[in-house]
């Protein structure tokens, strides 16, 4: 039977990294609270994000990029 170890403890966070976590957690507030919805996209391609596949099809051609 082997017994499970537990996680070795962390060094204590020095006063800088406490501020640097502190102030990137508030530009994530900052950003989540600013951010828009994605505008709808107007005749674009059906179906799958091309872009995100790695090819294009237009009227039944397809090409890659």
């Amino acid at each position: 039977m082997t017994e499970h170890a537990s996680p070795p403890e962390r060094k204590p966070l020095t006063p800088a990294a406490q501020r640097a976590l502190a102030e990137a957690e508030a530009r994530r507030k900052a950003a989540a609270a600013s951010a828009q919805p994605m505008q709808k996209e107007v005749q674009g391609p059906k179906g799958p994000e091309p872009t995100r596949y790695g090819d294009w099809e237009s009227k039944g051609i397809a090409s890659d990029f």
